[in-house]
């Protein structure tokens, strides 16, 4: 990358980061009934009635005697129920769980998916731990998927894992500038999704597009990483993908780089994979 090419990847960057904290602050309030918040918690007040209670990126709270009609979502974060609060549909918790207090009732169904528990500020070293070796857990165990669908694919589609790493390596700040932008496109999707209500089943199919393509895209640069180190005698493409994907997959087990590297990953892999079949790119083959 040139010195303009970095320019422009630090400025989108930079472009994602505000997006992200505007977005952050974002609370929808439609007549008062319908409570969704992005980035923070939602709470209805003690003998508050609202159609819906919905959290984005934290918890849903319902205080004593208060009163949700239709549903109470939360995504990355709690849906908790107080001493007689009411939900008279259905209470779904991405990332937390459902608590429901003594006296509390749902009428509807609940659930939860990838319970991890309290987002409160008190984590002991204990949880620190356990909370570490579930995320190495699905973290390898996603690697190991990956290898075995990049396999597939470069035994069926010997060139489109290549064709994806070439785009990587020779259009790296178009393939930053596509990431980020399906990035912003997929959240400001979601916003619109919420806002209509009607449309909030239809959040977690995006979600999961939006993730099947990034992983993908990651494929091709596992590859690419193999590529660069491995470079004497040419070994199979194979041997490359597999040694990348081991490296990608150590630099994620890392605390605290971890999440940047999945990041990173997710924005390169996913903007290549646009860029190549959408934008219209057409990489060079590598020697």
């Amino acid at each position: 990358m040139n010195w303009k090419q970095w320019i422009l990847v630090f400025i989108s960057t930079i472009v994602l980061l505000f997006a992200g904290q505007a977005l952050a602050q974002t609370d929808i309030n439609v007549n008062n009934t319908n409570l969704i918040r992005f980035g923070g918690d939602v709470t209805v007040q003690e003998k508050q009635v609202v159609e819906n209670a919905h959290a984005i990126g934290g918890s849903v709270i319902v205080q004593p005697n208060g009163r949700v009609t239709q549903t109470a979502i939360s995504i990355g974060g709690n849906v908790t129920l107080k001493k007689g609060a009411r939900v008279d549909g259905d209470a779904y918790a991405i990332g937390g769980k459902v608590v429901q207090e003594e006296g509390a009732t749902i009428g509807g169904a609940k659930g939860t998916l990838g319970d991890d528990g309290s987002m409160g500020m008190h984590r002991d070293r204990n949880s620190f731990w356990v909370r570490y070796a579930a995320q190495s857990a699905f973290r390898i165990m996603s690697a190991i998927i990956a290898a075995i669908v990049g396999v597939i694919l470069l035994r069926a589609a010997p060139a489109f894992m290549p064709n994806l790493a070439a785009t990587i390596r020779q259009y790296p700040s178009q393939s930053t500038l596509w990431g980020i932008g399906s990035i912003v496109a997929v959240i400001a999707l979601n916003i619109f999704l919420a806002i209509t209500l009607i449309g909030i089943p239809l959040i977690p199919l995006v979600i999961l597009i939006a993730s099947l393509a990034s992983f993908v895209g990651s494929l091709g640069l596992s590859l690419l990483v193999g590529q660069i180190v491995v470079k004497s005698g040419q070994p199979p493409q194979v041997q490359q993908f597999l040694i990348g994907l081991l490296i990608v997959t150590v630099l994620a087990l890392i605390p605290g780089l971890g999440g940047l590297v999945l990041f990173v990953v997710s924005v390169f892999g996913l903007g290549a994979l646009l860029a190549w079949k959408i934008g219209k790119i057409q990489p060079h083959a590598m020697g």
